[in-house]
C-alpha cells in the first residue's frame, strides 16, 4: 500500500522516538543526572550554596572564619577561595571570576560560573547528597512558646482567624516533628490559656533547654505587607546590665568548671559572655530558619531582625521569635487557615533547626 506524503513525517517521528526508547533500554544512550541544588538570585546573578555543591560531589572543605577563606580538596585537587573576592586559586593557578564569592542569609554562596568553570571541570563525578548523621544530636531540648492565648487573642484577621490559635497549632505540630527526631520539647502553653511573659521566661530558664523558639503571626495596618521574618534579641539590649542582674539573683551552673572566686564581678563577666554567645547563635539560627522557609515554601522572606521583645531579653539560651505570616494580609490569612500549610511551616522550622545544628557540627569538625 502506498503512503501519502502527509503521513510520512508522522511515521518518521514515531520511528525516531521508538529508536531512542530502544537505545535507552539497552544502555546505549545516557541521560545526564540533574543536580537538585538550591539557587539564589543576588543582584540578577545566580548563586549556589557552596556547602550543597560540596555535598553533591563529595568534596572536602575547610572554612576559616577569621580570614573568611575556604579550602576545597578531593582526589589531589585543591581550590582556595575567599569571601568577597573574585580571585580563586585552582591547584595554585589563579582563576578570575566575573562575580565574587559571597555570603547570603548566613551561608557561603558561589556564582554559577564557579560551578561551571571549576566544580564541573575538576570534580566531574556525581555523588548523591550525603546526609550528616544525627544532625540534631547537639540539640537535646527545645522550649516552644506559642504566643498569646486565653484572653489575649493576638492579631485577628478579617475572616476572624485568631493569632493565638494559629500559634498554638503550629507549636504543637513543631513539637510532634521534633519529638520524632528524639528532641525533648517543653511547651510554655499547650492549651488556650493565658501565660504571662514573665512566666514564659521563667519556664524557659528553668528548663535547661538548648534553644527557645517563640511562634507568632504578624499584623500591620498596611494590608499588602506580607512575609516571614525572625527576630533575635537586639544588640541595643545592654548585656552588661542583664549580666549584673543575673549575677545577683541567678545561680550560675557551668559543667566541669569551678570558680576560684565567687565575686559579683566575675559572675557578671561570665553572664555577659553567655548572653553575647546566645545572641550570636540566635542570629545563626534565625538565618537558618529563613533559608529553610525560603527553600520549602513559596513565601516572601523579610529576613532577620533585632528586637527588644521581653521573652527574648529574659531567656538565657539562644532565643528567636518567628513571625510566620501576616493575618492582616488576605492571602497569608487564607494560607494560615490551611492545616497543610501550617504543617509545612512546622516542618520548615524543624529543617532550619536541623541545618543550624549541622552547620555548627561541621564548623566544630573543621576547626579541629
Amino acid at each position: 500500500m502506498a503512503l501519502s506524503k502527509d503521513k510520512i513525517p508522522g511515521l518518521m517521528c514515531i520511528s525516531f522516538v521508538l529508536c531512542i526508547f530502544t537505545l535507552l533500554l539497552n544502555g546505549c544512550v545516557s541521560v545526564p543526572l540533574r543536580e537538585d541544588l538550591p539557587t539564589y538570585n543576588i543582584h540578577g546573578v545566580t548563586y549556589y550554596p557552596l556547602l550543597s555543591l560540596c555535598d553533591s560531589r563529595g568534596i572536602n572543605w575547610q572554612y576559616d572564619t577569621f580570614t573568611k577563606t575556604v579550602l576545597l580538596n578531593k582526589d589531589l585537587q585543591r581550590v582556595n577561595l575567599m569571601v568577597g573576592d573574585t580571585l580563586v586559586l585552582v591547584n595554585g593557578d589563579p582563576v578570575h571570576l566575573k562575580y565574587p564569592v559571597d555570603i547570603y542569609q548566613g551561608t557561603i554562596v558561589v556564582p554559577y560560573r564557579f560551578k561551571e568553570q571549576i566544580i564541573d571541570t575538576l570534580f566531574k563525578e556525581f555523588y548523591p547528597p550525603r546526609k550528616v548523621a544525627a544532625p540534631l544530636s547537639r540539640i537535646k531540648k527545645i522550649v516552644i512558646d506559642a504566643g498569646h492565648g486565653g484572653n489575649d487573642p493576638g492579631a485577628i484577621g478579617r475572616t476572624g482567624l485568631r493569632e493565638k490559635d494559629i500559634n498554638l497549632d503550629i507549636a504543637k505540630r513543631l513539637k510532634s516533628v521534633l519529638k520524632s527526631e528524639g528532641v525533648e520539647v517543653v511547651m510554655t502553653r499547650s492549651t488556650d490559656t493565658f501565660v504571662p511573659l514573665s512566666r514564659r521566661v521563667e519556664m524557659a530558664n528553668n528548663s535547661g533547654a538548648d534553644l527557645f523558639i517563640s511562634i507568632h503571626s504578624n499584623a500591620n495596618r498596611v494590608r499588602s505587607l506580607n512575609g516571614f521574618e525572625v527576630y533575635y534579641v537586639a544588640s541595643s539590649v545592654n548585656d552588661s546590665k542583664r549580666a549584673y542582674t543575673s549575677a545577683r539573683y541567678e545561680t550560675l551552673n557551668l559543667d566541669n568548671v569551678s570558680l576560684a572566686s565567687q565575686s559579683l564581678e566575675l559572675k557578671a563577666i561570665l553572664w555577659d559572655m553567655i548572653y553575647t554567645n546566645s545572641r550570636a547563635e540566635a542570629i545563626e539560627l534565625s538565618r537558618s530558619l529563613c533559608r529553610a522557609m525560603n527553600n520549602n515554601l513559596d513565601v516572601r522572606i523579610l529576613g532577620v531582625k533585632g528586637a527588644r521583645f521581653e521573652v527574648l531579653r529574659g531567656v538565657r539560651m539562644p532565643a528567636v521569635l518567628i513571625e510566620t505570616g501576616f493575618l492582616s494580609n488576605y492571602h497569608e490569612e487564607r494560607m494560615l487557615k490551611n492545616s497543610y500549610y501550617r504543617q509545612k511551616i512546622a516542618q520548615a522550622i524543624e529543617q532550619g533547626i536541623r541545618d543550624y545544628a549541622r552547620d555548627f557540627a561541621l564548623m566544630e569538625v573543621a576547626s579541629k
